[in-house]
Formats: C-alpha cells, structure tokens, sequence
C-alpha cells in the first residue's frame, strides 16, 4: 500500500467535498478542510476544518503554515450557472482569483500535485455526442468560463513550476450517501434530484426551470453520476499523479443522458408521488444536451461508475427522508 499522504481538500464541507473527504480517509490519507462555509456545511465535515476565504492570502498562508500538504484536492468555488449569468465578475474574483491564491501557495510550499474540480460546462454546446476530452471548449456561461480558465492556468503552472495536476470534468452530480447519512444540502437548491424529491415530500412546490429545447420531450437532457463515484475518482486521480502521470483533463460521467421529464417521472415512480410540476423562469445558458463518454477515465483512473440512475435517486430520497431540512448547520 503507497503511503498516506496529508491532504488538503478545499471546498471540503460542500457536497462532492464532503464525500471526497471521506473516500480520502478511507484509503488512509490525513485531510485538512478549508471552506467557506457559504454553501458547505460545519456538520459534514469529520476532519479539522479551517474556515476562510481562498482570496485571503494570509488565511491561506496560515493553514500551509499549520500543516505539510503532500497535495491539494481544490472543489472551492461558487457553482451556479443561473447566478454566473447575473453576477459575472463574483465567479472571476473568487473561482479564479481564489485559485491563484492557492496556486501561489502550493509553490510555495513545494506541493507537487494538484486534483481540480472542473465542469462539463466548460463543454458549452455539444458538437458530437458522446462528450469526450477532445471536444471543443466553448462554455456558454460564466461558470464554465471560470474552469475552463483555471484548466489552463494548471498547464502553465505545470510547463513553467512542476505543479502536476488532473482536472475532473464533472457531468451532474447526484445521490447521496447509501444509508442517507449525508447528502446534497444547498442553499437555495438548484439542481433537478433534490428539488423533485422535495416536490414528491411535500416540502416545497416543485418548479420546472429547463428551458424549453430541440430535444424529443422539449427539456434539457443531462449526465447524472453519483457522488459516491465522483469521490472515488478524486482519490484515483490522486493516485495516478504520484505513479507520475502528466496534467491532464478527464470526464467522469455515466455516458447516458436523462431528460429532465424522464428524472421527474423516475422521482414520482420512486417515490409514489404524482407531485404538481408547475412552470418556473428558464434557466439562461444551458446548453439542450450533454451527455458524456467515460472512456479516458477508465483507462487512466480504472474508473467507471458503479451506480445508475435509480441507484442516485432512491439514495437521495432515503437523504431527504431522514433530514428534510438538511444538515443542522
């Protein structure tokens, strides 16, 4: 077994963060947690935590100071398409900026490898489908813009510094935990799963936002992977960079795309709740189809996803379940 090493997880008490965090532990690594706690949770995080921005030089000194990273996993960011489209310049100053600030710090302190938290919006409209690594980046909204950008910085940073890194392309995360122990708490939410599921509880009115597009039923088609998956890979691409591969840029996604109408008809079925769908504002600059191909993760990680489309939802309706509001934070 390779040694344990010290990690740094930024972003480590939000959603992905907080399941990576413990797939680190599992395969016996130390972790650090650095967050904001704006959309993370104090609850979820079972490691010593630093609370702070990463656009604070000295918040982010200090912590390298405190501790000896072997490597950093960075999830940090502001995430939502619909708030990059209104409040650019929010996801430059702190996805971007934040990330240089850490970049600079990881120099420093002669950290030699980096995991990125990218975005299949870095994708913008899909010329072809399957979606894979070699496609074109054209993203359609700030957010995407944001990663695509720190992509490119983490090839400069390793060209001219050494600072190897894999950035992970995410398709849609989704689930939660098997026993519905942790889960998917945003404020406000945005995403389909846990808002249909809150629809099929009764805890809110369910709101269609896909806009409407040339697809066959007229919403939006996505790639749903399950968290528990998205965690392994981060501790897979850790991996691999200290068995020395190069920076590189992988998708992790199922290869299928769902309709946002076929999520909504699995969630009723699952749950046994024909809920009301009612019709909310669009969300702007969302592409109408993205599914991915999973191929380059399988062969450089041994990646591929353990668990469909009705595995995430009943995982997420047993979280919503057993805590209909959330983490206690």
């Amino acid at each position: 077994m390779a040694a344990a090493l010290t990690v740094l997880v930024t972003g480590g008490a939000g959603y992905v963060g907080s399941f990576t965090v413990r797939a680190l532990q599992q395969a016996g690594h130390e972790v650090v947690v650095f967050d904001n706690l704006r959309q993370g949770h104090r609850s979820a995080v079972c490691v010593p935590l630093v609370v702070g921005e990463l656009i604070d030089r000295e918040a982010v000194a200090t912590c390298f100071r405190r501790w000896r990273f072997d490597a950093v996993i960075h999830l940090a960011a502001y995430t939502s398409v619909r708030e990059s489209v209104t409040d650019p310049n929010k996801y430059v100053v702190h996805n971007v900026g934040g990330t240089i600030v850490l970049l600079e710090a990881c120099l420093r302190h002669d950290v030699p490898y980096l995991v990125f938290s990218s975005s299949s919006e870095v994708y913008g409209e899909a010329r072809y489908l399957p979606l894979d690594e070699a496609h074109p980046t054209e993203p359609t909204n700030p957010y995407g813009a944001t990663k695509l950008q720190v992509e490119h910085y983490l090839r400069w940073y390793d060209a001219a510094y050494g600072l190897r890194s894999i950035s992970l392309r995410y398709f849609n995360a989704a689930g939660a935990a098997l026993d519905g122990s942790m889960g998917e708490d945003h404020r406000p939410e945005e995403h389909l799963i846990p808002n249909a599921i809150r629809g099929a509880l009764g805890l809110q009115a369910f709101r269609l936002t896909s806009p409407v597009v040339a697809t066959p039923d007229g919403t939006t088609i996505r790639d749903y992977v399950h968290v528990l998956d998205l965690a392994e890979a981060h501790v897979l691409a850790l991996e691999a960079l200290r068995q020395g591969h190069p920076t590189d840029v992988i998708n992790l996604g199922s290869g299928v795309g769902y309709s946002t109408r076929q999520i909504i008809e699995l969630v009723q079925e699952l749950t046994g709740v024909r809920f009301p769908v009612e019709r909310g504002e669009a969300r702007p600059g969302e592409p109408p189809i993205k599914y991915a191909s999973y191929a380059k993760a399988e062969r450089v990680l041994g990646w591929r996803p353990r668990y469909g489309i009705e595995e995430i939802i009943a995982s997420a309706v047993r979280w919503h379940t057993r805590f209909p509001h959330g983490y206690p934070d």
